[in-house]
């Protein structure tokens, strides 16, 4: 296992062992709904594919195909990531520009001006 998956794996099973047992069962839960989802989309692209194959070529095929979509999806990850990365400096500033818009300036040294009447 290269490096830096052997560190995500410890990171990873860290953070389990500090979850209660409803955030295990949620991850559970969520983990068989993405395996299940990934189980139909796979017989559906064995389906789709139109090809008749034996149960060996099946296997193969389907354990392909979730080794490319795993592929297709770290790509599309990192893409966004990555698009992200340069979109936020200017959403930034464009924050930046509408917040100062609304706050009231602020002096250096603004301090409440007292009435003459409050100085008995």
């Amino acid at each position: 296992m290269p490096p830096g998956a052997r560190q995500n794996f410890q990171r990873n099973a860290e953070r389990w062992l500090r979850m209660s047992p409803e955030e295990r069962n949620v991850m559970r839960q969520r983990e068989n709904l993405r395996r299940e989802t990934i189980r139909r989309e796979t017989e559906a692209a064995v389906r789709d594919s139109g090809l008749r194959l034996s149960p060996q070529e099946r296997a193969q095929f389907e354990s392909r195909y979730i080794q490319e979509r795993r592929r297709v999806e770290q790509t599309l990850r990192q893409q966004i990531e990555a698009e992200r990365q340069q979109q936020l400096p200017a959403l930034i500033q464009q924050l930046k520009k509408e917040f100062q818009i609304d706050q009231p300036t602020k002096g250096p040294a603004a301090k409440p001006v007292e009435s003459p009447k409050s100085k008995k």
